[in-house]
């Protein structure tokens, strides 16, 4: 007998998504976290061969509250409570895996994408160190049920505050933000990177923009990597459209500098890094504006 979903999903999840508003909107940026959510619902836990901590593995850990001070200081925060381990909102919409379900999936369900062949879907089949999240296959419908109910509204929100930034500034940013294990990042050539920014190779944000933002990491004395091993995923892809006033941004977190891996409890250098993460939004809303009005004057 299949597996199949809660149907009440949307109402144990009420609110799904947070939306962290700023009183006024001052500044054209628009900061996402889809993958930092973790409230686990009883049937998704009694649907998993795995125990809580190993579907944590796939969670962006705090990286809602490291960026949080952004609607103080006038920009909005939007951040999924659903796990990704669950739904993933930075897949499109139907990047379903064949291997996951019993039914033979429609034609229109991208079913031959990298991001399915590696399992992580927009239902993803496993956590991010390859261990197979469910005791047996699901029901087509109970995709389809997440993706109405949870994927659908986040990215509807998302839109209306890109559309928001945009319609008062001419234009929006949006940072999409993201963490990444330490241990699959050391290097033989050299350290292993504090941050990775992705703008897609050079596609979803004006170049100047994304210099800007780099070198203001590095100042910050941050080691900083571009688009390798994180160049954006799908958010980045889907919303960056530099000529028409969309820029976006990927940002990936070392976790090392910020938690104990092997707890998941945040370390003295979560509050540091909070700090600097607040610094550089304040620097990054006050230099943004100038630099794309100039580029603008320029053409």
């Amino acid at each position: 007998m299949p597996i199949t979903d809660d149907t009440s999903i949307a109402e144990q999840l009420d609110p799904p998504f947070t939306v962290s508003a700023p009183a006024s909107l001052s500044t054209p940026f628009v900061f996402c976290s889809p993958h930092s959510g973790r409230v686990y619902t009883d049937h998704f836990l009694s649907q998993s061969r795995l125990d809580p901590k190993s579907l944590r593995k796939s969670e962006d850990y705090f990286v809602d509250e490291l960026f949080e001070s952004v609607a103080s200081l006038g920009a909005p925060l939007i951040a999924a409570r659903f796990p990704r381990a669950y739904l993933d909102v930075n897949r499109e919409p139907y990047e379903l895996d064949p291997e996951l379900f019993f039914e033979t999936l429609p034609d229109w369900a991208n079913a031959q994408s990298i991001r399915v062949a590696g399992g992580l879907g927009t239902i993803a089949r496993i956590v991010a160190d390859g261990e197979e999240i469910y005791r047996e296959p699901l029901p087509l419908s109970a995709a389809l049920a997440r993706i109405e109910r949870l994927y659908k509204p986040f990215h509807a929100a998302l839109t209306d505050l890109i559309n928001q930034a945009r319609a008062h500034f001419g234009y929006a940013i949006l940072v999409d933000c993201h963490s990444m294990p330490s241990s699959l990042l050391a290097s033989s050539n050299g350290p292993r990177p504090d941050i990775v920014i992705g703008d897609r190779f050079g596609t979803s944000c004006d170049p100047k923009l994304t210099r800007m933002v780099k070198q203001a990491f590095a100042g910050a004395g941050y080691d900083v990597q571009m688009n390798r091993p994180y160049a954006g995923g799908y958010i980045t892809e889907h919303y960056g459209k530099p000529h028409k006033g969309l820029h976006a941004l990927q940002i990936e977190i070392n976790r090392g500098l910020y938690i104990n891996e092997s707890t998941l409890a945040t370390t003295h250098g979560f509050e540091i890094l909070k700090s600097d993460l607040a610094k550089l939004a304040g620097q990054f809303f006050a230099e943004a504006p100038q630099l794309l009005e100039r580029r603008a004057a320029a053409e």
